[in-house]
């Protein structure tokens, strides 16, 4: 299907893209295909889509998948997918995806999620350190360039940050394309990016999730300062240096230095080290 065959893609006097719902509609076949690839379909695959708009990606994952469940917040494009949306294997529900329970049957979610709620998007999909949800086994979202980067970014890179750490403490997180903007009605002001984040159990657990998360949010409060004054209200600087050097890690060492793995060994470190402080 082209996009001039989309009978919703065409704005119209009724249906426009909403600012205030942050709505970007995708037009590029290259880009949607290279969407519905990265989604590895199988047949028995029961999909989310997060805020369908003209329903350009909706139509193209339908023949491939069991179902799909499409959450839309605008009113007037509900209507209109409720007119035009007629596969048996397509369900709509009117609402914000913040605000209903994640329907229990799917198992992947396919997306061009709304760039204002991207963070808030991710915890709903993917829970918190000390609370993470399993559900879905892929997760595959069109998202601002920026997030993109920081989602799949390695220890040391620039893009780097608590994000980056969090994510990938909770899934893998591989980067699939770059998207410009010209491939959006309208064109947001930035590009964006395809990534793909696959929810698992953490690599290495911590034992206090909710410290870890506390620890890696302090760390990268303030980026270009070392993490020893970072710390400074969970641990003393010269106690910290000591535990770092323990470690094999120079005592003057930034937040975006330390991988996944060194955060986790260092929260177990400052845990274990105030447990013989207080004894």
């Amino acid at each position: 299907m082209t996009n001039s065959d989309n009978p919703l893609y065409v704005p119209s006097k009724t249906i426009r893209p909403r600012k205030q719902f942050g709505q970007h509609w995708l037009r590029s076949d290259d880009v949607l295909n290279k969407i519905l690839r990265a989604g590895q379909l199988q047949p028995s695959d029961r999909i989310l889509e997060i805020g369908p708009g003209t329903g350009n990606l909706t139509r193209l994952l339908l023949p491939f998948v069991e179902s799909l469940t499409a959450v839309e917040i605008d009113r007037d494009l509900c209507e209109k997918l409720r007119k035009t949306m007629h596969q048996k294997n397509f369900q709509l529900i009117e609402g914000s995806i913040l605000d209903i329970p994640l329907p229990a049957q799917t198992n992947k979610v396919i997306a061009n999620i709304p760039y204002n709620i991207t963070g808030e998007i991710l915890k709903r999909l993917l829970g918190t350190l000390s609370d993470p949800i399993q559900q879905f086994e892929q997760i595959v979202l069109l998202v601002q360039k920026e997030i993109g980067d920081r989602l799949a970014a390695k220890a040391g890179h620039k893009a780097y940050n608590g994000l980056s750490v969090k994510i990938q403490y909770l899934a893998e997180c591989q980067f699939i394309c770059d998207v410009p903007a010209t491939a959006f009605y309208p064109p947001p002001k930035v590009n964006s990016a395809v990534v793909r984040i696959i929810p698992r159990p953490p690599v290495n657990a911590a034992s206090d999730p909710k410290f870890l998360d506390r620890l890696i949010t302090l760390g990268f409060a303030t980026k270009r300062k070392m993490l020893r004054n970072n710390l400074i209200s969970e641990i003393d600087r010269d106690q910290l240096v000591l535990i770092l050097e323990s470690m094999g890690i120079n005592g003057q060492v930034r937040a975006e230095d330390l991988d996944v793995a060194q955060w986790v060994a260092l929260s177990e470190a400052i845990i274990k080290s105030k447990l013989y402080s207080n004894d």
